[in-house]
């Protein structure tokens, strides 16, 4: 056998069955006395090889079947064209190229005019694949530009906020399309680099003076702690309450410290806090026991008073009034409300004595300046009493709790001594 493009024979080591392509190889092709295989062309005989092992019929199939692998690949580049011109046009020129030379019997013309067509529609379907990637590209880049103006509106928002969630999904719709050649792709990015940094930069500036703010609020709420923390062993009951509220107000203005600081310092302000209240409670607790026990002493000193009969002994009755009038004015303080009910009934025991008295032409002491006087004083102190209650002030209501019992237990020698 002669290999395609050289003339040194080759004998194959293997006999060829005889093919049916062999009679249709022989319409355009032979095989003469000496082994030469001959294929017709439109320009006359053309070599294409030398048949040595076995008989011409056997030749003609062998070479034939080279041509059928041809019109097989011809055959595949026609199914192929419109799915992939570029290629189909780049083999059909290859294999136009080989016809020429090609060791092969058959209807080489045919298969160099389908390669042809194949050319032609390869061709013309290469103009259709370019229009459209024309479309493709131009809608492509419509779209692109048309995220690069979102992305500049949003690079102008002043709610920055959404508009960095804004532009991450700008950002990522814009990654959600084919790349376009560099240069265009590379300049439209630019712009769209250029808008996101805008935003980004604007979340940095805002990032900044939160941090700052977050600086200035927990210096400004470490000074409040540390009032707060001298504050908690105070026993002004009254003002320092009152400057809690205030510094709680304080603490609220002040915004949020950064987050560890915060809580570290809400603790011990806290702290601060809770340790004041709880000594104003146990000190309340402790006054309201005492205030008890007082109470329940005066009880009985009033009930004791409330069976005295002046009608029948009208000067041992003021005897043991005095008595008990002493021992009234040893006790402690207790509740003013509860305190005045008593006085009152303790006064009306006096006043019930004293009419007694007067019945048997004693003069009336109610007459006497220093009773007057001593009755306006009383009055005045007992108003005092209660804007000191109202305000919180403990120090100003022992003061004048103190100053009260003086004045009644002068205004009571007065009337006895009148």
């Amino acid at each position: 056998m002669w290999l395609l493009g050289t003339p040194t024979p080759v004998t194959v080591a293997f006999r060829v069955v005889e093919h049916p392509s062999a009679k249709a190889s022989s319409a355009f092709g032979r095989v003469d006395e000496d082994g030469t295989v001959y294929v017709q062309t439109p320009d006359g005989e053309r070599v294409v090889g030398s048949w040595l092992a076995g008989s011409p019929e056997e030749g003609l199939a062998y070479f034939g079947r080279k041509y059928e692998d041809l019109a097989a690949e011809v055959a595949i580049l026609e199914k192929r064209v419109a799915a992939d011109p570029s290629r189909a046009a780049t083999s059909a020129a290859r294999l136009r190229g080989e016809l020429a030379t090609a060791a092969a019997v058959g209807d080489l013309p045919a298969l160099d005019a389908r390669l042809a067509v194949i050319t032609e529609l390869a061709a013309a379907r290469q103009g259709e694949v370019a229009e459209q990637k024309a479309a493709a590209r131009a809608d492509a880049v419509a779209v692109k530009e048309a995220l690069i103006v979102e992305a500049e509106t949003l690079a102008e928002s002043a709610d920055w906020r959404h508009a960095d969630e804004q532009m991450r999904e700008v950002v990522e719709r814009w990654k959600a399309f084919a790349r376009l050649d560099r240069k265009t792709d590379d300049a439209l990015w630019t712009r769209l680099a250029a808008a996101r940094s805008s935003v980004q930069r604007r979340r940095r500036v805002h990032f900044v003076e939160v941090e700052e703010k977050r600086k200035s609020a927990q210096a400004r709420k470490s000074e409040l702690v540390a009032e707060a923390e001298k504050l908690a062993e105070s026993t002004s009951w009254g003002p320092t309450s009152a400057r809690f509220r205030d510094l709680m107000t304080e603490w609220k203005a002040a915004g949020g410290a950064p987050k560890g600081a915060e809580a570290e310092l809400w603790g011990r302000f806290r702290a601060a806090q809770d340790a004041f209240f709880a000594a104003r409670s146990a000190s309340r607790s402790e006054r309201d026991t005492s205030f008890k026990v007082a109470l329940e002493a005066r009880e009985a000193l009033v009930t004791e008073a409330e069976v005295l009969d002046p009608s029948s002994d009208a000067v041992g009755a003021r005897k043991r009034l005095r008595d008990i009038q002493r021992r009234w004015d040893a006790l402690p303080p207790a509740p003013r409300d509860s305190s005045s009910t008593l006085d009152r009934r303790l006064t009306a025991v006096e006043e019930r004595i004293r009419a007694v008295e007067q019945a048997k032409f004693r003069p009336d002491p109610s007459d006497n300046p220093l009773v007057v006087r001593l009755n306006e004083s009383i009055a005045k102190l007992e108003r005092r009493i209660d804007r000191a209650e109202k305000a919180g002030d403990a120090e100003l209501l022992k003061e004048t709790q103190t100053a009260l019992e003086a004045q009644r237990g002068w205004l009571a020698q007065a009337i006895r001594g009148a």
